[in-house]
Parts: structure tokens; sequence; C-alpha cells
């Protein structure tokens, strides 16, 4: 079903995109560059980029989980706005789509029930994908833009699932038990996050179930992860509450290294299209305050941090497109 919605602008967000300047130097004084490091991810830095494309994430404007909102900022921090109207219920985990001229995200329903939802953002034409599956979250589309990789729970099990892109034929990937998929720029394996092993670690596998592999070795290893377009690194986040740290690593799980500074809890990250930078959650202007998070992006050799939101509510789960 469609329904069309008129996008609304949010409360005034200020739109700096960097930290202030003492700050910004002391953290980027604490983070070496990669290219210091001797067991280090291949990549591919192109000093002189810019950030590009558009965020979409979280905005927790109501300050309440229940009522959750999605929004979008442009890459160099302006441009911010809602695209959800719906007050009444929480929207959560969005992505952008490979072209960039969709968003899709997971919303409430009815207890225990989360359902899919595409909105395109010119039109604010909104399209329901899924009917009463379950509790779905984590919605991500092939890089060919065909199929839509997402977790279904149903009581303790978690489980990735693909479903054609307008939500039809949704199936489960056999030994696929986790969460947090994201596409291989190739679209041959979803990356996920799963403790059918023990500890919570990253595994890759194919769309048909098959050369199912644990990747990682990190402790306390959280979900959400992101694998970059050029094929040549991951991204995910590890550690306890409030102590967390976003770490790159090969796509084989090999050479992990802390990307972001002490101090912030970061997490929740995503690569841009170029491969270039990396978008995340973290605290660093607001460490110990809940509704202190904001989105920050940073250069994928450590340098550069920048803020790009700032509210006095968390803004969380981003996620990079074009």
């Amino acid at each position: 079903m469609a329904i069309f919605i008129t996008f609304m602008l949010a409360c005034n967000l200020a739109t700096a995109s960097t930290p202030t300047p003492d700050l910004l130097a002391t953290l980027s004084a604490a983070t070496p560059s990669l290219a210091d490091s001797t067991s280090q991810p291949t990549l591919s830095v192109i000093p002189a980029s810019e950030p590009t494309g558009k965020i979409v994430f979280v905005c927790q404007m109501f300050k309440a989980q229940a009522s959750n909102q999605i929004c979008i900022i442009n890459a160099d921090g302006s441009g911010f706005r809602r695209l959800t109207a719906d007050t009444t219920r929480q929207h959560y985990y969005p992505s952008m789509s490979p072209d960039g001229n969709s968003v899709v995200y997971a919303a409430f329903r009815e207890p225990n029930i989360y359902e899919i939802y595409e909105m395109d953002i010119a039109s604010g034409i909104i399209t329901q994908l899924t009917d009463r599956l379950g509790n779905l979250n984590g919605p991500e589309i092939s890089p060919d833009g065909q199929l839509i990789a997402f977790k279904l729970s149903t009581a303790a099990i978690h489980q990735i699932w693909l479903m054609n892109r307008d939500g039809t034929n949704p199936q489960p990937i056999p030994n696929a038990f986790g969460w947090d998929p994201t596409w291989s720029p190739d679209g041959s394996y979803i990356l996920f996050a799963s403790n059918m092993q023990g500890a919570v670690q990253l595994y890759r596998i194919r769309l048909d179930g098959s050369e199912l592999q644990k990747i990682s070795d990190l402790p306390a290893i959280r979900g959400r992860s992101d694998w970059s377009a050029n094929g040549q690194f991951i991204v995910t986040y590890s550690g306890q509450p409030w102590k967390r740290d976003v770490y790159v690593m090969n796509t084989d799980g090999s050479h992990p290294r802390m990307l972001t500074p002490n101090g912030g809890n970061s997490q929740g990250p995503s690569i841009s299209p170029d491969s270039q930078w990396v978008a995340f959650t973290s605290y660093f202007d607001n460490y110990g305050d809940d509704h202190g998070c904001e989105i920050y992006i940073m250069r994928v050799d450590g340098a550069d941090l920048r803020r790009l939101t700032n509210n006095d509510y968390c803004d969380y789960q981003p996620r990079w497109g074009p």
C-alpha cells in the first residue's frame, strides 16, 4: 500500500559540521593515521576528497524511543530534514537505496510486529513492503537494487531473511542466524553479527546459505557493520557500554584496528559510497548524557573528525548513501 505524506521540517538544527577547534585538534592528535600501522587494512585514501552524498539516521527528537523518527542530512552537515511524520510509533534502522532515491526502514505496527517500509525521498510516498512476518529490522537493499536483506526475530531466534525489493517472496537464508545484515559490494555475500558460536562476532555467508564463515575476533562486538564499496575493508564496533569504539579491518577480518579516538562511546558505523569516510554515532561532546549522541564522520585513515548534528536529543544509526 502507498501512503503520501508531506515532508516535515524538524525543529531548528544547528548545522555546524565540526566540533570545537580544541576538541578536533585533541582527537585528531590522539588518532594515529592507519599509514603508521604495520598491520593495517588495505585502504585507498584520496586526501583531497570532501564528503559527498546524504546520511539517513534515527532522530530521537521527542526523547522517547516509542516515537523515533527518520531524518536525513547532507554529508557536509547541511540540508537537515525530517522524513517521517507519524509521532505515534517508532521508526528505526534506516538505510538508503543504491541510487540514493529512497530510504528503507522498520517501524512499529503492533506488539511483536515491525514492518519494513520504503519511502521515495522526492515525493514522500511510503510503501509498506511486509505484512505481519514478525519483528523485523535492519533492512538494506542489495547493490543491484533487486533484493532487501533484513533481520526477523521470533522468540529468542534471530535470522537473516531476503525478499524481493517489492516485498514479495520473503524467505530466510539457511544458517544465517544473527542480525544487522549488510551486503558485500558485489552482492554475493551478506555480512552480519551473530552469537551462534558463543560471543558475538561477524560472519559472512552466501545468499543460498553456503560458505558460512566467522571473520572477526574482537571482544564485545555489538552488531551494525558495513562493507566498503571498493571491497577493501569493513567497519564494525565493539566494547562494553559507554566504552565502545569503531574498528576497521580487512574483509576477511584480519588486521583489525580501532579507528575512532578513545572516550566517545562510538558505534554504528557506515562507510561513504566513495569508501573515503566513515559515519558513526558518538558522544564526544556530551559523554554520559543519554540524549547526547550525535552523528560524526571521519576519514578512513582516522583523520579529520567532524560532527554533523548538534541537538538536545539523540541522533544515531547513520547510514550513508549517494
